[in-house]
């Protein structure tokens, strides 16, 4: 190596998860559980991915509030079984009271034409408390933070996979097999493979669209929740915009209180705008919920779009309607299954969801889980 180079190691394991995102910890999780060998690298300097809590203290009291999936619902066990086994209590959204409507001209309606949040759950903490519970069961020589996986190549005995970090450092990482649990998009896009994958895998990964990648997020963090106090739920949904949907955000008891809303503005439109955006959401939460909406204590702005470890090119415009997720079957058994999907828009039953990120986590362990003991059987044979 040339004096002044980048530092290059090696590393072996059982299986490389890349991405940290739910998905991902929770399949290390249970890995760990069973006494599987594995390594989870992640391209950011945090865990969680589409998960993103934020933590606000303005005054004598602190809470935390999501920029990322803020809800899950009844029926959903996975998310529901998760919450008990880490101790994380769930609280049903605020709904109380009259919810908004605002036409093209600003005209403000008053408890017609918008169905509230009314019986989905938030985690107590935010979502990032889940990403913090589990991250403790993650035993840290297991974990590689800050780096970008570049190159995956496939060998007779395996796969090599190559990380950089931001100084160009790599880890060389020899594995059985690797499990993608970042966006389809992003292992299309941003990966070489050595043999280059077949049409049909590039086809179906670039198919597969980002759920919320081209969204952006707002949090307006207020002293107290007047919105309540005028008998409104905090619910809105306004066609003048910028945001297009908003929502009651604040703890389950206590302030800080919030209200946050998705920009209806596309991620093209809203290029190089937060200043101008952040000015016309104010004067809109004052047309809605009256003047004390247009000084918060506290803006957040969350744009999903700009996120190159969540978004590609192809997301950013925002999806109308709930995709049908799945695993396509030209992705079941790329090289021989040694490269598996486990990102939440695999999943059958919830895709897009935390829901769904779970499901597709529990999918990759059982197969995993059986190729293992089919190895083992034929080992003793």
């Amino acid at each position: 190596m040339e004096s002044g180079a980048p530092e290059q190691t090696a590393r072996k394991t059982d299986v490389l998860i890349v991405g940290g995102g739910l998905s991902g910890l929770s399949l290390a999780r249970e890995l760990a559980r069973l006494g599987t060998d594995f390594l989870l690298i992640e391209a950011r300097e945090r865990l969680g991915g589409r998960i993103l809590s934020t933590t606000v203290s303005p005054g004598p009291e602190t809470a935390s509030f999501d920029l990322g999936p803020a809800w899950f619902w009844p029926g959903q066990p996975e998310i529901a079984t998760l919450l008990k086994e880490l101790g994380i209590e769930a609280f049903e959204q605020y709904a109380r009271g009259d919810a908004l409507a605002e036409d093209e001209t600003g005209r403000r309606f008053r408890g017609r034409g918008l169905e509230s949040m009314a019986g989905a759950f938030r985690p107590a903490g935010g979502f990032g408390s889940i990403v913090e519970r589990i991250a403790r069961d993650i035993p840290s020589e297991q974990l590689l933070m800050a780096r970008k996986v570049v190159r995956v190549r496939r060998l007779e005995s395996g796969l090599r996979t190559l990380s950089l970090d931001g100084s160009g450092a790599g880890v060389d990482i020899e594995s059985r097999s690797v499990i993608f649990a970042i966006p389809p998009r992003l292992v299309a896009g941003g990966l070489d493979f050595e043999p280059a994958l077949d049409r049909d895998v590039l086809d179906a990964l670039r198919n597969i669209p980002t759920w919320m990648a081209g969204h952006a997020k707002l949090l307006a963090i207020y002293e107290r929740p007047f919105w309540r106090e005028a008998g409104l739920s905090g619910d809105a949904m306004s066609r003048l915009g910028p945001l297009m949907e908003i929502h009651d955000a604040s703890p389950p008891t206590g302030g800080p209180y919030a209200l946050f809303g998705f920009f209806g503005v596309s991620a093209t439109d809203r290029a190089g705008k937060q200043e101008e955006l952040l000015l016309q959401t104010r004067a809109q939460l004052a047309r809605l919920f009256g003047a004390e909406g247009a000084h918060p204590l506290h803006l957040a702005f969350q744009d999903w779009a700009t996120e190159p470890f969540t978004s590609s090119e192809l997301d950013r415009e925002p999806l109308l309607a709930h995709p049908r997720y799945g695993l396509p079957r030209s992705l079941e058994q790329v090289w021989g299954g040694r490269l598996q999907f486990a990102s939440t828009e695999t999943a059958q039953f919830s895709g897009g969801l935390l829901e769904g990120a779970l499901e597709a986590a529990e999918r990759v362990a059982a197969t995993l889980g059986s190729a293992q003991k089919v190895e083992k059987s034929l080992s003793v044979r």
